[in-house]
């Protein structure tokens, strides 16, 4: 699979959070999960809680700001698969594959995977 463009990069970078959150929220909440799990996932993998999320939903930040505000686990890069046609591991761009981290995840706790799974708890 190929590597993403860097047209691909920029569209990520100035995707605002606040118009993709609610996807999320509906995509877990269909499968039976809570808006409390996701923001236990996305923290884990960001270091935002709660009251971060609605900040930056207020401030309308694109993701490039988000993720330059954020403080990734280091456990990440342990997330691994395809999303969007995108091997995560292959990703160059930093910002891409930590928005793609964050869509694995979120997919992840749709899909019903345990939380210690989907925050790669060391076993």
């Amino acid at each position: 699979m190929p590597t993403t463009t860097p047209e691909h990069d920029q569209r990520i970078a100035e995707m605002k959070f606040f118009s993709v959150y609610p996807h999320y929220v509906t995509k877990v909440e269909k499968k039976g999960r809570t808006v409390e799990e996701l923001h236990e996932v996305i923290e884990w993998l960001t270091g935002f809680n709660s009251e971060d999320l609605e900040q930056m939903i207020e401030e309308k930040v694109t993701f490039k700001e988000f993720f330059d505000r954020a403080t990734i686990n280091p456990n990440a890069e342990m997330i691994k698969g395809v999303i969007c046609g995108y091997r995560i591991e292959d990703i160059e761009t930093k910002l891409t594959r930590e928005c793609r981290y964050l869509d694995k995840v979120v997919d992840e706790l749709a899909k019903g995977r345990k939380l210690e799974k989907i925050m790669r708890v060391p076993k």
